[in-house]
């Protein structure tokens, strides 16, 4: 598995497109919104902004590239090739995502460290851990689904629209608007439970109690999307 992961890691390096993705477009947007944060913050607040960074390199970043990754590797024959060496499918799986994972948690864990540096840490960090590493897992089996669905890498960027966007609005929602009115519905919305939690973390407006009832539809979330994952995901190219 690490061998696979060793090896994925320099592709992605050389990969254009993949590079763009999960690394430059994830930290320049996010630079954007830290040196505008004065005028983010009076739109929602400076827990809006971190809910905002987590999705853009989660959900952009970090999903986008999964459903790439595994499409093109399933195109040229690569993880037909893995399945019959002696690491298991799911090592297989593992070794493929654990670098863009890596990426995506160190992109998260250096951009709220300089948000937090320029405006103030946050109030709870455990929750906004919590709330990072639980996004992360659901993005991750979203991915491995919309991968099973998706014929190439340039059928990714079809594949992958529809969460990309859902995602992201509901975080906007959620970090805009908060969850006191249509809770259930902003909480059950594919994050807007995480996105209530970072939010609440970095802002201090929530206690664990508070925000136990969100975590519900977050596990969800993520037990969904690994069901889906494992009936739909293929090793073959569909002939």
């Amino acid at each position: 598995m690490l061998a696979i992961a060793r090896g994925e890691l320099i592709q992605i390096f050389r990969n254009r497109l993949v590079l763009l993705t999960s690394i430059i477009l994830p930290i320049g947007f996010s630079a954007y919104l830290i040196y505008q944060h004065g005028v983010f913050e009076k739109v929602g607040g400076i827990g809006f902004i971190a809910t905002m960074m987590l999705f853009v390199v989660t959900g952009i970043g970090f999903y986008t590239s999964v459903v790439t990754t595994l499409a093109s590797r399933r195109q040229n024959l690569f993880l037909k090739r893995l399945r019959s060496t002696a690491v298991s499918d799911r090592g297989i799986i593992a070794g493929l995502v654990l670098p863009l994972a890596a990426i995506a948690v160190v992109q998260v864990a250096v951009i709220l460290t300089v948000l937090g540096t320029v405006v103030g840490k946050p109030a709870n960090v455990p929750m906004l851990i919590v709330a990072v590493l639980l996004t992360v897992l659901m993005m991750l089996g979203l991915g491995l689904a919309t991968a099973g669905v998706t014929n190439s890498p340039e059928h990714a960027q079809v594949t992958t629209l529809p969460l990309t966007m859902i995602t992201i609005s509901v975080a906007v929602w959620v970090g805009i608007t908060g969850t006191e009115e249509l809770q259930v519905l902003k909480r059950l919305l594919p994050g807007g439970a995480a996105s209530e939690l970072v939010v609440g973390a970095w802002e201090g407006t929530a206690s664990w109690s508070h925000v136990l009832p969100a975590l519900g539809p977050l596990f969800a979330w993520i037990f969904v999307s690994i069901s889906l994952a494992s009936r739909m995901f293929r090793w073959e190219p569909r002939r």
